[in-house]
């Protein structure tokens, strides 16, 4: 409990941080969940694959430390502009080849289950086998060098440096927790309200809450659930890029535990509802950092879970609970 009260802020920060994080990823299983009342386990590969474009793009652009401020802002664009077409890519493909064939012949949703977890691990053990594939393909040493060939951590060079900006108590806040934490809570406000107030939005909202009354008056329900697919792998690649930047480091199953996460996340705050998954993704990176203090960093994962079942236990729908179809205009 001391090392709680003597390290509160720092935990704070440090929790408000890793829950950016979370909240963008969840926001793809509470999108695909509202509209298809499916859990799109292979979402976090989606985000995996984010986080290698992110990567990849810096080493091709000669990304380093200690580089001008035009620069790094160049970078940290093109990093954004590789992972989320690269995670909006991976996530159309998800839905054109391993849903919607099971969607046409009118499948149980247990076998788009068994498809989401294969899935996954497809997209995991191809970006673990990257090297031989790009043997097979013939790329050149540099290529090469660039795609790598081990399966086992991928580092990202420190584009930019933690700078202290202010400090609250003991703790220094720097530029890379500023801009990850009012960057996640910036893309999550232009989503609610692209899904609000856009066409695209109304017609993922009519989906959610009565596909076949959508279809009479005319949406396009295929249309809506490729476009929910790719904004929930945009979400994703803008989180792989602030995942990069704060923890630096990536593998092929670094969307594993996260994408575990970041879907308790989503039912924390209220599975199929955006502002829950915000909601619930900051809640589950405090109490992991809280719970770490009290109990030890080895039961961190377990804190998560823990927190999880008590507030389903006492409110099943999660924290906010309202789903994506009933979302105010």
């Amino acid at each position: 409990m001391q090392y709680l009260l003597d390290n509160f802020f720092a935990l704070t920060i440090t929790g408000t941080t890793l829950g950016a994080v979370y909240a963008l990823v969840a926001l793809g299983y509470t999108l695909v969940y509202g509209v298809l009342r499916l859990i799109n386990f292979a979402h976090s590969e989606v985000f995996m694959f984010g986080t290698f474009a992110a990567l990849w793009t810096v080493m091709f652009l000669g990304g380093k430390a200690d580089a001008s401020t035009g620069q790094v802002i160049f970078w940290v664009a093109m990093m954004f502009l590789a992972a989320m077409a690269m995670s909006g890519l991976i996530a159309i493909l998800l839905e054109r080849v391993a849903y919607r064939p099971l969607r046409k012949r009118h499948a149980p949703p247990l076998i788009a289950l068994i498809s989401a977890i294969g899935a996954s691990f497809v997209l995991s053990e191809t970006m673990g086998l990257r090297g031989k594939i790009a043997g097979w393909l013939g790329l050149d040493d540099n290529l090469r060098d660039y795609v790598g060939n081990a399966r086992n951590n991928a580092g990202l060079p420190e584009i930019i440096t933690p700078q202290p900006v202010f400090t609250v108590r003991d703790y220094a806040v720097t530029n890379v927790d500023i801009f990850v934490i009012l960057g996640a809570i910036a893309i999550m406000v232009l989503l609610d309200q692209f899904v609000k107030r856009s066409r695209l939005g109304r017609g993922i909202r009519a989906v959610a809450q009565d596909p076949d009354a959508a279809a009479l008056m005319g949406v396009n329900r295929d249309r809506v659930i490729q476009v929910t697919f790719l904004v929930g792998g945009v979400m994703a690649g803008a989180a792989a890029v602030f995942y990069m930047l704060k923890i630096g480091i990536t593998r092929y199953d670094a969307g594993f535990i996260l994408g575990v996460k970041a879907f308790t996340a989503a039912v924390l705050g209220g599975i199929g509802n955006l502002r829950g998954a915000l909601l619930g993704g900051f809640v589950l990176g405090l109490a992991e950092n809280y719970g770490s203090a009290l109990v030890g960093t080895q039961w961190k994962d377990v804190v998560a879970f823990l927190l999880l079942v008590v507030i389903l236990l006492f409110r099943p729908t999660g924290l906010l609970g309202e789903s994506l179809g009933k979302a105010r205009a």
